[in-house]
């Protein structure tokens, strides 16, 4: 557990939270429509199935509090 809590911690060190933007966010990204970057935030089911429909692909996290990560 303390590995996996590490590694999500790296990870929400090293992206950019998007919000309810995600999904947008990630459909400009994979158009080169903006830079190419490391993002996270808040995401449908259906946006999911949508994202991966266009062969976008992206990891479902939890969403961890701070403290959850101590």
């Amino acid at each position: 557990m303390a590995a996996y809590r590490q590694l999500v911690s790296v990870m929400i060190a090293n992206s950019e939270d998007v919000g309810k933007s995600f999904a947008s966010e990630a459909r400009k990204i994979h158009y080169n429509e903006v830079r190419g970057r490391a993002i996270r935030g808040d995401a449908t089911a259906e946006d999911l199935e949508s994202l991966a429909d266009e062969g976008i692909t992206v990891m479902h996290l939890p969403n961890f509090k701070d403290e959850d990560l101590n």
